[in-house]
């Protein structure tokens, strides 16, 4: 940022228009717009599928035979012991009951609006009773609006009260079970989050200012730019069709927390500096903002471009995620330098009692925890990278324990829910789920053909084609015996898919559950391969312009991507061998790669940027140790402030996000403890001025010191 326009937004009457304007601006988001972000969240399948997936298409196709919003539920009935005939009496008079809630779906065909069970006894099972007569189900479908799996919760507990018989076990399973389980464990999400997020980071902030009051400026700060972010995501996706769920506004409240909180920590550091330099405390700003924001830019820019190339991804949730986040990175930047810098100039050198810097007073820094560490690898720079990097690496060797794909729908929650106990009493006893089919939209002449292609299937459960067709589009349904995500069912929508393909004139399309599983994993793996290289290009494009080097920032990706690796392999183990998850979301190495890519490279950023400022004057590998000194502390409270903000993703009970958290936490502190601090800084020290080849930096000849400006410097 230029001096002068430093100078002009923390000037002695402008700050106060500056800092006025953000909070009213701040505020009016907040009680306008922000506050109803959740009210348009879409979590449609249609807002998490590629658009060019066979599943999406189908589920188009489908429109007149059932609506996207439809949610198939399962009412689950156990008695240990067996259940009785006036169990089923009783189950028969519940589906009248349950049928008049608000919401239900009239049956096809003419069928009623509940599938319930009947007693064995009457030799019509229907399908939902189990072999050994201790489970039963009953299946119905809601519709209650694009937003329904919000409104679910209320609806399952009517359904609970009405089903309740002494004696039996009730539980609700499928994608209504399930889908009320989802939507009790995001109720409240932005709130819990967003207090979660600060009060861990009003934490870290006290004990890294040691001040009672400075703490509330940062958050002051942060809390504005999530409104106005919030604000911002509301209109465009109310008015312009973004795309928001509950999976990215979680993600903004920890991203613009942590990132705001980490541009707040360099700028304050920075400005503490600079008032032990300035007497007047607005020059001490605009020096301040002068070299801190360039890498503060760099670093936002890095992030928010890195987020907007998840455009280019097949998933939709995935590609929703890209201009949210990034969103949110951008107007954390401008908060960050403008609101903060006036609050600070505006209460003066005070908010830093009891440690408040005075003018003329010299930054303890010599003997600093940092400083020794540098210390500690000068001597033998070549031996500490290369041992570093080797412990890394060795770290990634944790990624073959590592298995992706489609999470089984009873493993999505890292606690038992009530769904996934009916879920499991369905496989136990080897009930088939007729909520979750396999569904065929062909032409309406073709419809004979079709089924005779499907019946070659091996395999397949029964093929009900009584559906009477609609505008010459014939619904054909497979019932499925087999978990949804599971590889069983994978491999039978593909056999279907096989089949009825090559089936002339047809124009056979294959959806349902299991296909969606399927095609959501195909487009994640599409995603992890196109969207990792184009990210790490970009980030080496900006590091390029701003080193205005090349050694260097090949480096630098070199290490955060075995920063990435080493991170993603513990992960594994911890995931495996602690947790006892089987298995992680197929999204789930992108998401990682794109959070610690994005903002792993901020604290190299920053370090690297101190690094060619000190190296105009001090030489690189001197630089290196006083960059090492100055920003070392800092670095270190920006990465915990980070990683303990993404942890609080972890509290939610879904096993998506709380792998996601330890991934992410475990990857930051990985970065600023070791990496940054350790392997890029020996690395300097080894190379020295090659680092900066090929610019004018690498051939500058080095400035000598005294032993007091050296002493001084750092």
């Amino acid at each position: 940022m230029h001096l002068a326009v430093a100078g002009k937004l923390t000037g002695p009457v402008t700050k106060w228009f500056v800092a006025a304007a953000v909070i009213i601006i701040g505020l009016g988001a907040w009680i306008l717009f922000a506050s109803k972000l959740s009210d348009v969240q879409n979590n449609e399948a249609s807002s998490w599928l590629p658009n060019t997936a066979e599943s999406t298409k189908a589920l188009n196709k489908l429109a007149p035979f059932q609506s996207q919003n439809d949610i198939p539920t399962i009412v689950v009935y156990h008695r240990d012991g067996g259940l009785t005939a006036a169990d089923f009496s009783a189950i028969s008079d519940q589906a009248t009951e349950i049928a008049s809630i608000d919401g239900v779906v009239p049956g096809k065909n003419g069928a009623p609006t509940v599938a319930f069970p009947t007693d064995p006894a009457s030799g019509q099972q229907q399908g939902l009773v189990s072999s050994d007569g201790t489970v039963a189900m009953s299946v119905v479908t809601f519709n209650l609006g694009s937003d329904g799996w919000n409104k679910l919760p209320p609806v399952a507990d009517k359904i609970r009260e009405i089903a309740a018989i002494s004696g039996v076990d009730v539980h609700l399973a499928g994608p209504g079970g399930q889908a009320a389980d989802s939507a009790e464990a995001f109720a409240g999400i932005d709130g819990t989050l967003l207090f979660a997020a600060l009060g861990i980071v009003i934490v870290i902030l006290l004990f890294t200012y040691r001040s009672p009051i400075l703490w509330l400026l940062p958050i002051i700060s942060a809390v504005m730019a999530l409104g106005i972010a919030e604000a911002i995501i509301y209109v465009l996706a109310k008015n312009a069709g973004l795309t928001v769920n509950a999976q990215s506004q979680a993600i903004l409240s920890v991203l613009v927390i942590g990132a705001g909180t980490d541009y707040a920590l360099l700028l304050v550091a920075r400005y503490r500096e600079e008032l032990r330099r300035h007497k007047d405390r607005h020059e001490a700003m605009a020096f301040a903002l002068h070299r801190a924001a360039p890498a503060i830019i760099a670093s936002a820019s890095t992030v928010a471009i890195g987020m907007l190339v998840l455009l280019v991804a097949e998933m939709n949730s995935t590609a929703g995620l890209g201009p949210v986040a990034a969103i949110g990175v951008v107007v954390t930047l401008i908060v960050m330098l403008t609101l903060l810098p006036a609050l600070l100039v505006i209460v003066g050198r005070w908010v830093f009692w009891p440690a408040r810097p005075s003018y003329g007073s010299a930054e303890p820094t010599s003997t600093g925890f940092w400083a020794k560490i540098g210390n500690r690898i000068a001597p033998r720079p070549r031996k500490v990278w290369t041992i570093t990097a080797v412990v890394l690496a060795v770290a990634c060797l944790g990624l073959f324990a590592l298995d992706t794909g489609n999470i089984p729908t009873s493993d999505q929650f890292t606690k038992t829910t009530d769904s996934t106990v009916g879920q499991q009493l369905l496989e136990d006893h080897g009930l088939t789920n007729s909520a979750t089919p396999i569904q065929v939209v062909t032409n309406d002449s073709s419809t004979d053909a079709v089924v005779a292609a499907i019946k070659t299937v091996p395999g397949i459960g029964d093929v009900n084609s009584d559906i009477p067709s609609v505008n010459g589009v014939k619904y054909i349904e497979i019932t499925q015996g087999v978990e949804p995500a599971s590889d069983q069912a994978a491999a039978q929508v593909k056999a279907v898919r096989a089949a009825v393909h090559p089936v002339p004139s047809a124009n056979a399309l294959v959806g349902g559950t299991a296909a969606i599983f399927l095609d959501t994993a195909t487009a994640s793996h599409r995603d992890n391969v196109v969207i990792v290289p184009l990210i790490l290009l970009v980030v080496l494009l900006i590091l390029l312009l701003l080193l205005r080097a090349v050694l260097s920032p090949v480096i630098l990706i070199a290490t955060v991507v075995l920063s990435y690796g080493a991170a993603l392999g513990i992960s594994a183990l911890i995931f495996k061998y602690i947790y006892g998850f089987d298995m992680a979301d197929s999204s789930f190495p992108l998401f990682v790669f794109v959070f610690l890519v994005a903002l792993g490279i901020d604290y190299n950023i920053f370090l690297m940027t101190r690094v060619r400022e000190e190296t105009a004057t001090k030489g690189t590998r001197r630089g290196s140790l006083v960059a090492l000194a100055s920003t070392g502390g800092v670095i270190t409270s920006a990465g915990l402030v980070l990683a303990a903000t993404f942890a609080v993703l972890g509290t939610l009970p879904v096993v998506f996000l709380a792998e996601l958290a330890t991934a992410v936490a475990l990857g930051v502190i990985i970065d600023t403890m070791i990496v940054r601090s350790v392997l890029v800084t020996a690395i300097n020290l080894d190379l020295g001025g090659t680092i900066w080849w090929p610019s004018r930096l690498d051939r500058a000849p080095v400035v000598a010191e005294t032993p007091e400006a050296e002493r001084e410097s750092v």
